[in-house]
């Protein structure tokens, strides 16, 4: 296992290591210890950057499961080195920012660094798997470590909810992407993701492509929170700001982008894949800018951002799709919308990074985050409103900050969809810059409001829980460092543009290179008087009139019933699923035996009978058969009249020596066939189980002669014979077609005494050739055991107490 594996390991190794530096050193803070991991992977993962910067990759290859075609292929690459860094980067800034808002005193911090270690190794694992069944292991631990995160705080119903709204519609996705997973293996005959890239053109052919597609972005669409998969996001605000902080804005929504920029090669060049992603991005933006203006909460209205800006780039990368089927990109403008979104995706983490951490201390110093009780905070916490005015400016795309800079070459990128006569973008494709300038007004008057009314204004100091107060120094560094880069990146963006922008758009678009096209990136703030330049005036003047006229107009968002939104869908359908699953239950569990033996019997032969059917596997080959001898006639009579006998007994005696008679027929059978290690375990099951039933009915009452025999039901007459004919079928069928296949009994004569050093084959059988088989069943009678025992045991507690 090579160090890149290692470093992907690393945060779950720590997390096994957290509980015990918790209980060890209860005087110091658990973050102090954790804060070295996502630093010392950020120092490590710095260094892949001049290899990336220079067009190369790595990859590191640890053979897992190489039958399956499962290896665990660590690939670093341009796109994959991005998250890297945000990863550990923003992660470092989190826990950093953790150790001031979460009190060692009040929480417990040992669940809470162990579910944010385990979440940081798993995204680490996403963004850095080539194999795509490693990627999903990954891509299902973000689910299950942001459930935990997200439900942290357990005691409060509103955190269940969130986390299990977030849990059942990720996974709901991930099994979706599964599912895609499958369907391009069995196209490309590799779980590889390079070598999918390499035949696209050949994928694109086969009837299964735009199935898989589809599937894979529902895994995509759902982590994102697009459209309308959006609505777990906002309740997963409940949980502790560093969380939201850290998985809401830098890390785990962007884990959909991020799949979608891998697989893009794979799928763009489908008109669907465009129309898809940048559909569904474009609408996600309107909707979540939208209903952003209407939160009351801090944290609600950066939920709605964040789906907001996360439908920005995810349009972004649809519509930079459209490079792949041009020759020649000088002349147009269609990669610009790639290189925005990668650049986005950077400004985003830290704009959104830094206005999270200010939510999380006007909560902390004030006691609330309701903007209806804030307001006049900026003379008592100048510091958090300069980070607040930074980070919102830069969200709402003005100047000179990097959000700026972004959103120009977003309209850019939507403004082009008018030169671009492919899959009918130039009729309604005027869609695209309408809803994007739209969703910018949104966009610039929540911004306002996150400043105005929450530090400036008329002071409700009265209304606070809280007397405020500026926060302390390290709760403000790791905003501080991000609002910084806000201005740096605004200035100097070329700073980003071959280290990290340039290798990232490679990795997404690889057939550029691989032709010759050069990906150029060079970011500058004036580009003339452009129609970019005159719609970023109009979203100013348009969001300054409407966030001066809220009052007269915010009542629209009244207009809509709650039955009617998509949470009111989600809610209704989770209810009536419970309910129904609860009837379902009701109706099947009786608590009878024979019921359930009746739906397993009944569903057995219908499966199997059907399955016979189907591929015709149903064959009477009589030439191979053996000389049937008159006492094995003779003993299958005896069999047979012992079992129908069974069923007319009137003593409870006869009826268990009659079962004991078919079951030493049995082995009878086993000795006539030459089967001597069968025989005697036969013999000896044999024994003991009609010694224990004779124990066991010796303690019941008689059978009172007067009392009512069963009635016969046809029902269970019929399903009884349907399984005794279907085992004799199947048995018949599996004799008749022996010759079509190779017999693995060589395979054990050739190789049990070679391999495993036996010379008794079935006892090697057992314990080698099937060892896990025979492991399973221990464990089945064990715990069978421990529950007897302690049903028992338990009832003597109950006797000593009466």
């Amino acid at each position: 296992m090579s160090l890149l594996h290692l470093a992907i390991l690393l945060p779950f190794i720590a997390a096994v290591i957290v509980p015990f530096l918790f209980k060890g050193f209860r005087s110091i803070h658990t973050g102090w210890f954790v804060l070295l991991v996502p630093l010392a992977l950020f120092i490590y993962f710095i260094q892949y950057m001049p290899v990336t910067s220079s067009g190369q990759t790595v990859s590191k290859t640890f053979e897992w499961i190489p039958s399956l075609g499962i290896n665990f292929t660590a690939y670093v690459d341009g796109l994959g080195l991005l998250f890297a860094l945000l990863i550990t980067g923003i992660g470092s800034l989190v826990v950093l920012y953790s150790i001031y808002y979460l009190a060692k005193e009040k929480e417990a911090l040992h669940n809470f660094y162990v579910y944010l270690l385990m979440f940081m190794g798993a995204m680490l694992g996403v963004v850095l798997s080539d194999n795509l069944i490693v990627l999903y292991m990954f891509w299902e631990f973000t689910s299950i470590s942001s459930f935990l995160l997200i439900g942290y705080w357990y005691d409060k119903e509103r955190s269940r909810y969130g986390a299990q709204k977030s849990m059942l519609i990720t996974v709901f996705g991930g099994l979706s992407m599964l599912g895609g997973i499958v369907l391009l293996y069995i196209m490309g005959g590799t779980f590889s993701i390079r070598e999918l890239i390499g035949m696209s053109g050949e994928l694109m052919a086969d009837p299964l492509f735009l199935f898989a597609m589809i599937l894979i972005l529902l895994g995509a669409f759902t982590k994102s929170a697009q459209f309308p998969f959006h609505v777990w996001l906002p309740d997963a605000m409940e949980a502790p700001t560093p969380v939201s902080a850290y998985l809401h804005s830098a890390t785990m929504v962007k884990a959909g982008i991020y799949l979608v920029a891998r697989m893009s090669p794979v799928f763009a060049e489908s008109g669907v894949w465009l129309w898809l992603v940048a559909g569904f991005g474009i609408f996600t933006l309107f909707w979540g800018s939208f209903n952003a203006v209407k939160q009351t909460d801090l944290k609600g209205i950066l939920a709605f951002s964040t789906v907001s800006q996360l439908g920005l780039i995810m349009s972004l990368l649809g519509l930079g799709a459209a490079a792949l089927h041009f020759d020649t990109l000088d002349e147009n403008m269609y990669m610009t919308a790639t290189i925005a979104a990668v650049f986005h995706l950077i400004n985003h983490a830290t704009f959104k990074g830094s206005l999270f951490m200010m939510a999380g201390i006007v909560d902390h110093e004030t006691g609330t985050r309701d903007i209806r009780k804030l307001g006049g905070l900026v003379n008592l916490m100048p510091i958090t409103f300069t980070i607040a005015i930074i980070g919102s400016f830069s969200m709402a795309g003005l100047p000179p900050f990097n959000g700026f800079l972004s959103k120009e070459m977003f309209l850019t990128g939507m403004i082009s969809v008018f030169e671009l006569d492919l899959f009918n973008l130039n009729t309604w494709g005027i869609l695209f810059p309408v809803l994007a300038w739209i969703a910018s007004v949104f966009t610039f008057i929540y911004s306002i409001m996150l400043v105005f009314k929450t530090f400036l204004g008329k002071p409700q100091f009265d209304k606070l829980p809280k007397k405020p107060h500026e926060a302390p120094i390290g709760m403000l560094i790791s905003p501080l460092v991000l609002v910084t880069l806000v201005v740096v990146f605004g200035f100097f963006p070329n700073l980003l543009s071959n280290t990290m922008i340039k290798p990232a758009v490679e990795a997404i678009l690889p057939s550029l290179p691989a032709a010759g096209q050069e990906v150029y990136v060079d970011i500058y703030f004036w580009h003339g008087f452009t129609p970019e330049l005159f719609m970023t005036l109009g979203i100013i003047l348009t969001g300054t009139l409407m966030y001066a006229t809220l009052a007269k107009w915010q009542g629209v968002y009244n207009r809509i019933p709650e039955r009617f939104t998509i949470n009111g869908f989600y809610d209704r359908g989770l209810d009536g699923s419970e309910s129904g699953s609860f009837k379902l239950n009701e109706f099947f569990m009786t608590g009878y035996m024979r019921s359930y033996l009746i739906y397993i019997f009944a569903f057995f032969v219908a499966i199997l009978l059907s399955t016979l059917t189907v591929s015709d596997a149903f064959v009477i080959d009589t030439s191979n058969l053996a000389e049937i001898r008159i006492y094995e006639v003779v003993l299958a009579i005896v069999l047979i009249a012992g079992a129908i006998t069974i069923l007319f007994a009137k003593s409870r005696l006869t009826s268990i020596v009659l079962l004991g008679v078919v079951g030493y027929s049995v082995a009878l059978f086993f000795v006539f066939f030459r089967a001597p290690d069968l025989a005697l375990t036969q013999l000896v099951i044999e024994t003991v189980s009609v010694a224990l039933f004779l124990l066991c009915f010796y303690h019941l009452p008689e059978i009172s002669r007067k009392e009512e025999r069963m009635k016969f039901k046809m029902g269970n007459a019929v399903i009884s014979i349907l399984v005794g004919l279907t085992v004799t079928l199947i048995g018949i069928a599996s004799f008749s077609n022996s010759q079509s296949f190779e017999s693995i009994s060589q395979y054990h004569i050739d190789n049990v005494y070679e391999l495993a050093a036996g010379g008794n084959m079935v006892n090697v059988i057992l314990v080698d050739f099937r060892g896990f088989d025979t492991l399973f069943e221990i464990c089945v009678l064990g715990i069978a055991a421990l529950g007897i025992y302690a049903m028992v045991n338990f009832r003597g507690v109950r006797r000593e107490k009466r």
